[in-house]
């Protein structure tokens, strides 16, 4: 049985019992009565985020299964599971420093950070597109030479939009901001002409706005996104274990009904549908799962 401390989710207290994952395994520590540590987001929608003072979302759910194998593979009879608000600036440290044991997002898995950290499974695949004013005549990135485009820190759409930016010599102004909501907050208000993100989110954080038919998402793909739950670099028996039941929720199609739950029905907190099926790229990849990606 798995406990869920809510109201330490989001201070300081996470971090004396993530600080020991540096010094032992998360299965090790578990076993001898230590807490799981989750990162999670605030506004990932579907994959991470808050409602009613509580983390939720496709990606939550995932880690509370493997939590839920943590505690079988312990052979521990309950387990405590505390929850650590991060960003898109601070969520690798998070991870890399031990003050987590998984990252439950919309995380990127790509060479860059795998230098520093592991990745599991990934749990979806999208790409970079851009959220614009539903009047807009915004379509692709070239209609926004001379404009401005905002987009998240330490996210790789804004790294991808720096990189078209300067190779098609566009003369956009970048603007960055510390979360999506503000992103989506700039383009509402005008202060920035699109709002660069992965396409996944900008139809989730649209769905949650008072009018979502203001909006609308434009564009082909900037990149391609492999999404995975984040995991420690040097906790190989960890990440053994989270890989094995990533596979087995894959192979035995029980993360079919998951993902539906998140992309298929209405959610919190508008209770919307996002009416997103599982697309052809992921359905493919899921035949063979793996934590390689080719990126």
């Amino acid at each position: 049985m798995i406990r869920w401390p809510w109201k330490i989710a989001f201070g300081a207290a996470v971090l004396c019992s993530g600080l020991g994952a540096s010094a032992q395994g998360a299965v090790e520590r578990v076993a001898a009565g230590g807490k799981l540590v989750i990162a999670h987001r605030e506004m990932a929608v579907p994959f991470s985020y808050v409602d009613q003072g509580k983390p939720v979302g496709y990606a939550i759910d995932l880690c509370l299964r493997i939590a839920e194998a943590v505690r079988k593979k312990a052979g521990a009879k309950d387990l405590a599971v505390a929850f650590l608000l991060v960003t898109p600036a601070t969520r690798l440290e998070a991870i890399e420093t031990g003050k987590a044991d998984m990252e439950c997002g919309s995380t990127t898995n790509n060479a860059e950070r795998r230098q520093k950290v592991a990745f599991t499974v990934p749990h979806f695949i999208t790409g970079a597109r851009m959220l614009v004013k539903a009047a807009s005549p915004i379509e692709r990135i070239e209609d926004l030479e001379g404009k401005k485009l905002v987009s998240t820190k330490g996210t790789t759409p804004l790294a991808a939009a720096r990189q078209a930016n300067r190779e098609r010599m566009l003369n956009i102004e970048i603007l960055e901001v510390p979360d999506h909501g503000k992103g989506v907050e700039m383009v509402e208000a005008g202060q920035a002409d699109a709002f660069v993100m992965d396409d996944v989110l900008l139809y989730g954080l649209a769905a949650s706005r008072p009018d979502p038919a203001a909006l609308k998402v434009v564009g082909r793909f900037l990149t391609t996104e492999p999404l995975a739950i984040m995991l420690p670099k040097n906790d190989p028996e960890f990440k053994k274990l989270v890989d094995e039941e990533m596979r087995r929720l894959i192979s035995s199609r029980e993360i079919y009904p998951i993902y539906d739950k998140w992309f298929g029905k209405p959610i919190p907190p508008s209770q919307r549908a996002l009416n997103l099926p599982v697309s052809y790229l992921l359905r493919d990849f899921w035949k063979y799962p793996t934590d390689q990606v080719p990126f």
